[in-house]
């Protein structure tokens, strides 16, 4: 159970066929309210940070929609390049993917010159994830960095139900979070 690149192994494909047994009809079904739960934990006048999703990635779009239509400002991750650190910036209308442009990470981020944004809550993409907070991310440390910097955020993980581990590995510098949700629980607050 320590070997993280073993486990992010098998969770990756744990999650690609999970996610390709959901068919697309149902697929454009989930993750498009947050819960009444996950609301709870958020102020009316909070930045959402969210992510593009990659591959089986559940998707955050529908939530980006949401939180946008409800008055909050929406952020994604920006990267300069693949050795600059993860910063967020504004996404002006996350109905509109025109003004994104390709992330040196895949997925697609906010051009250079959207406004630079602290989120005061981040949705965060996850491999595993147990259910006390704990999360195993893609192996890159970049939340884990950014989180060090922005302890006050809230961070909520979402995933599929075939994330949940019983135990991870988790070492000084993860970032634990404050809740998940998948499309049949919801998970926190821890």
């Amino acid at each position: 159970m320590t070997d993280k690149p073993a486990l992010r192994t098998r969770m990756r494909a744990a999650r690609r066929e999970h996610e390709a047994a959901i068919p697309a009809s149902m697929r454009g079904l989930l993750f498009l309210r947050p819960p009444a739960p996950l609301l709870d934990l958020i102020d009316p006048a909070a930045c959402i940070g969210l992510y593009y999703p990659v591959g089986s990635e559940a998707s955050p779009l529908g939530y980006a929609r949401w939180f946008y239509e409800a008055g909050h400002t929406v952020a994604l991750p920006w990267f300069a390049d693949k050795t600059s650190p993860m910063t967020f910036r504004q996404w002006s209308n996350p109905f509109v993917e025109d003004e994104l442009e390709p992330a040196p990470w895949g997925g697609l981020q906010p051009d250079g010159s959207a406004e630079a944004v602290t989120p005061d809550v981040l949705i965060v993409p996850l491999l595993a994830f147990t259910d006390r907070g704990e999360r195993l991310g893609q192996g890159g440390g970049h939340y884990d960095r950014y989180l060090q910097n922005n302890q006050d955020a809230i961070t909520i993980g979402i995933g599929w139900d075939c994330q949940r581990v019983e135990r991870l590995p988790v070492e000084p510098h993860d970032m634990p979070l404050r809740a998940v949700v998948t499309p049949t629980r919801f998970y926190g607050p821890f």
